[in-house]
C-alpha cells in the first residue's frame, strides 16, 4: 500500500463550536499515529450520531484521551495494525471513541472487526454505534428476559431500529415504539414493532396504557429525558426498568412523584456508550459478534424485513462528506428513518 502522509484531511469545526455551517474539510490535520495494540485505517465511511451535533455545538464532552475530531464508527481498510492483529488491505469497521471524521482513524484492535463480504462499507459504518447501543441498553443494562414487553422511543432513528430487531430476537412479547410520522409508524412495524405510536398526533402514555390493559411495559428505551420522563415512570409496569440513553427533550424534570420509584420497584439507568472505558466496549463489541449478531446482519442483505431470523440495516441516506453540514441538518429535523452515513471522497 501507498505511504502514509504526515498530514490527512479531516471535518473541523471554525472556532471549535458552532451551527452546522461552521463545519468545513481542512487539509493540514496530523495523521495519528497507531500504538502497538491499536489499528490504523484509512476511512471510507463514516457513520453520523446526534452526539455528533451536541458535540459540534459544544454540548457534549469529548472523553479523556479520545480524538477531538468528531464520530464513533467507521468502515475502511487497514493501513498499519503494529501488533499483527490485521493485514494492510483488510476491509474493516470499527467503534472508536472519536475521529471518524477524517481520512484516517486509529482505533484499539479489539474494536475492530473483518468487515463481511456481503456487507458494503455503507452498511458496516451503520452497525457500530447503533446496535451496540441497543444491545448495550436491552440485554446488559434493562437485562431484558423473553416474554417481556419493550417500549422504544424514537424508533425510527438508527438505534430505535436496531433495538425492535434486538428485541425481538431477545424474545419480546410485545415491542411498541414511538415516532413522529404514520411512514416511521408503518416502517417500524414492517421491521418488526407490534404496535407504533405516532406521538404528534396521539397521547403517547394514554395509547400505551390502553394497548397494556393499564398494566405498562417492562422495559423503556429512552433518548428523549426530561420530556418523557413522568410518562415514561407511570407506563412501566411493577419491577420495570427504564434505560435513558439521550437527552433530545431536556435535562430538567419538574414534579417527579418518586413514590413510583418504590411502589412499582422500578429500575432508573443512564448510559452513554462513548463514555465507558475501552475494556467495557471491546468486550461489548466481541459480546456482539460471539452472540451471532454479526452474522444475521450479513444474512439480513437483501432479505424481506419480514424475515424475522435475521437484521437489517436500514440506511437512510448517504451523503458525501463534503455536504457534511447538510447530513448534520438532515439529523438535526429528524427527518431519517434509519441511518445517515458519510463517505469520505
Amino acid at each position: 500500500m501507498a505511504a502514509v502522509p504526515k498530514q490527512m484531511r479531516a471535518v473541523q469545526i471554525k472556532g471549535g463550536k458552532g451551527p452546522s455551517s461552521s463545519l468545513y474539510i481542512a487539509p493540514d490535520v496530523a495523521v495519528p499515529e497507531a500504538g502497538a495494540d491499536d489499528v490504523l485505517v484509512k476511512v471510507a465511511v463514516f457513520g453520523l450520531n446526534r452526539m455528533d451535533l451536541l458535540q459540534r455545538e459544544g454540548a457534549y464532552p469529548v472523553p479523556p484521551g479520545a480524538s477531538p475530531i468528531m464520530g464513533v464508527e467507521f468502515s475502511g481498510h487497514v493501513v498499519a495494525s503494529p501488533g499483527g492483529h490485521f493485514t494492510p488491505g483488510d476491509a474493516v469497521f470499527g467503534l472508536a471513541t472519536g475521529g471518524a471524521y477524517a481520512e484516517y482513524i486509529t482505533c484499539p484492535a479489539r474494536m475492530v472487526l473483518a468487515k463481511p463480504d456481503a456487507l458494503s462499507h455503507e452498511q458496516a459504518a451503520a452497525i457500530p454505534e447503533n446496535f451496540l447501543t441497543a444491545y448495550q441498553a436491552l440485554h446488559r443494562l434493562a437485562e431484558m428476559r423473553e416474554g417481556e414487553t419493550v417500549l422504544v422511543h424514537a424508533g425510527a432513528s438508527g438505534v430505535g431500529l436496531a433495538a425492535i430487531q434486538l428485541a425481538r430476537l431477545l424474545g419480546a412479547k410485545r415491542i411498541f415504539v414511538t415516532a413522529g410520522s404514520a411512514d416511521k409508524c408503518a416502517f417500524c412495524e414492517k421491521l418488526g414493532a407490534d404496535a407504533a405510536i405516532n406521538y404528534k398526533e396521539t397521547d403517547w402514555a394514554a395509547e400505551l396504557a390502553k394497548q397494556t390493559d393499564g398494566r405498562g411495559v417492562d422495559v423503556i428505551m429512552d433518548f428523549i429525558g426530561a420530556g418523557y420522563f413522568n410518562q415514561n415512570l407511570a407506563s412501566l409496569a411493577r419491577d420495570g426498568r427504564l434505560v435513558l440513553q439521550g437527552m433530545m427533550g431536556g435535562t430538567q424534570v419538574k414534579d417527579v412523584n418518586i413514590g413510583q420509584l418504590l411502589l412499582k420497584r422500578l429500575r432508573v439507568e443512564g448510559s452513554t456508550l462513548r463514555s465507558r472505558d475501552i475494556e467495557y466496549q471491546s468486550s461489548l463489541v466481541q459480546d456482539f459478534v460471539h452472540s451471532g449478531n454479526l452474522d444475521r446482519l450479513a444474512e439480513g442483505v437483501g432479505r424481506e424485513k419480514t424475515d424475522d431470523d435475521v437484521h437489517h440495516i436500514v440506511i437512510h441516506k448517504v451523503f458525501s462528506w463534503n455536504d457534511i453540514k447538510g447530513a448534520h441538518d438532515e439529523m438535526a429535523a429528524n427527518k431519517n428513518t434509519g441511518k445517515i452515513v458519510v463517505t469520505v471522497d
